[in-house]
């Protein structure tokens, strides 16, 4: 199962080169990007950067809190939080080439002493326990059956009073989802947890739950835009540069899933 999770995310090898590709036909410096320079790509969520940073603010994040991203992806949540808070965070994939990948994009812009991302399972982390003061998840669980493991190995590795973030999508009251989606082409590595269940399996792993939201009609909007940029004039890297061709047809379903509350999307802040 995770070998599948992997193969989903990287269809080939080496994704820093194809982005630096990318951006160089684009006109990008690499010696000079930005953080701006790689919003089209690192962002691997809805609603991108501005959902990290909001997501943030009930994190309790100080200058120099070391932080967890459980499912790092490409880095860009990690990368913003050490830019906008100045704190350290380490990311965790399942997926060797979104590491590999998120190391170099970090020293591209110059955030590779603040930043750190390694291969590993989010149910069995490979740190000991209270070892960071806060930790994320976003839009990754989706992938994770055995979520009573993520939730807990979360709670583990946190401190007593510290903050733990949750973003995910989650399954809707408006029937099965519509596949291919960017997280699963087919059923068999989507495990998508409810409304109802969330709160009971963050409470049973030792969190307490201090807010929770709902943005499925922003995240329905937010999709319903990149769709119509990708028809039209897609950035010159964007999430089809490693989930491939069939990225705008998971774009269009997206749309679907959430018009029709196939899915939602809920995020979620606890402390440990």
């Amino acid at each position: 199962m995770t070998d599948g999770i992997a193969r989903h995310y990287s269809e080939g090898n080496r994704l820093s080169h194809v982005i630096a590709e990318s951006l160089q036909r684009a006109g990008k410096d690499l010696e000079q990007l930005t953080t701006a320079d790689l919003a089209s790509v690192d962002e691997f969520h809805i609603g991108g950067r501005k959902a990290t940073l909001d997501l943030a603010t009930g994190m309790n994040l100080t200058p120099g809190a070391r932080v967890l991203d459980l499912g790092s992806g490409l880095g860009g949540p990690a990368r913003t939080l050490a830019e906008a808070f100045g704190c350290h965070v380490t990311g965790i994939d399942l997926t060797p080439a979104f590491c590999e990948a998120a190391n170099t994009l970090s020293q591209w812009v110059r955030l590779a002493d603040r930043v750190d991302f390694q291969v590993g399972d989010a149910t069995d982390l490979p740190f000991a326990d209270a070892s960071f003061d806060a930790a994320m998840t976003i839009h990754v669980a989706m992938n994770i059956a055995a979520k009573d493991r993520l939730y807990a190995e979360a709670r583990r590795v946190l401190k007593a009073g510290g903050r733990f973030a949750v973003y995910d999508v989650l399954q809707g009251e408006g029937g099965a989802i519509v596949y291919p989606v960017p997280w699963a082409r087919t059923p068999e590595i989507s495990h998508l947890a409810t409304p109802d269940e969330m709160p009971g399996l963050l409470t049973a792993a030792g969190f307490r739950v201090l807010t929770v939201d709902d943005s499925s009609d922003a995240s329905l909007a937010w999709f319903q835009a990149m769709a119509a940029r990708l028809a039209t004039n897609a950035p010159a890297v964007n999430f089809q540069t490693f989930l491939g061709i069939d990225f705008p047809v998971m774009a269009r379903n997206q749309v679907t899933n959430l018009r029709e509350r196939r899915i939602r999307t809920v995020s979620y802040i606890c402390q440990a």
